[in-house]
């Protein structure tokens, strides 16, 4: 046991100076150089996406309309041009298959990118992102990577029903196995995506509806095609000494402006 003499010090005590030296230190915030430009998050997720797959050719994005229509949000806008059919892939409207084909290719070493027209039809493929996806490597003793990226619309939509904006954040959370990630700004979008593309376990990507058209100012540091962001570090969006709030998504807009 620490025992703390209480002694003053002149106006101070040494119980309050041994808290002050206790006291964690901020985390420094996670901020780059000055702005180069701004882009949507729609622009930051497809050239995120742009990228990946051009460095690396086990990645590729299938889905409902990701191909000809280019994406139900346009977000794979010119990559089935640029890629061809074989890597940008057009599926039926059954989640539960191209779910299922997407995880049996990350066990053979591809890295596919699953796209759900919205979280909530995921639902319909939940199983294999539990019990196959997420259960593998620890099932394996950690012979088997799932490098698998689940992403697509999540929560509060625009003019949709009950059904179709769920939030499913704290559903994935609590599965052992899955990394879930929720960005808000571009900058976060972007680097974020490319994270989950190179990890070696399975990734739950939730985009925000709401987010795609607005735009964030970004370095020329975020624009590079290196740029990459650590899964499982938190950003300081705004210095403080009194008190913390913290969010995700859309959400931290709105902490931010009232903070």
């Amino acid at each position: 046991m620490l025992g703390v003499a209480r002694r003053r010090l002149g106006s101070g005590c040494v119980l309050a100076q041994l808290a002050q030296a206790l006291r964690p230190a901020a985390a420094p915030a996670r901020t780059y150089s000055a702005a180069a430009k701004e882009i949507t998050v729609r622009e930051a997720l497809n050239t995120a996406l742009d990228e990946e797959m051009s460095a690396d050719p086990s990645v590729f994005l299938m889905g409902e309309e990701v191909g000809e229509y280019q994406g139900a949000y346009k977000i794979s806008k010119g990559l089935l041009d640029k890629y061809g059919p074989d890597r940008v892939l057009d599926t039926p409207i059954t989640e539960a298959g191209f779910t299922g084909i997407g995880v049996g290719a990350a066990y053979h070493g591809l890295r596919p990118i699953v796209e759900f027209m919205t979280f909530n039809f995921s639902m319909q493929a939940i199983d294999h992102i539990i019990n196959s996806a997420a259960k593998s490597n620890y099932m394996s003793a950690g012979q088997i990577s799932v490098p698998i990226v689940f992403r697509g619309p999540n929560g509060a939509a625009a003019g949709v029903g009950a059904q179709h904006s769920q939030c499913y954040a704290a559903w994935y959370a609590h599965v052992p196995g899955l990394k879930v990630l929720a960005p808000y700004s571009a900058e976060d979008a972007r680097g974020l995506l490319k994270a989950a593309i190179r990890d070696p376990d399975p990734v739950v990507f939730l985009e925000n509806e709401l987010l795609y058209g607005e735009s964030f100012p970004v370095s020329a540091e975020v624009l590079d095609s290196s740029f990459c962001l650590p899964i499982g570090k938190a950003k300081i969006e705004r210095q403080g000494k009194d008190v913390t709030i913290t969010a995700f998504s859309k959400m931290v807009g709105y902490a931010l402006q009232v903070c």
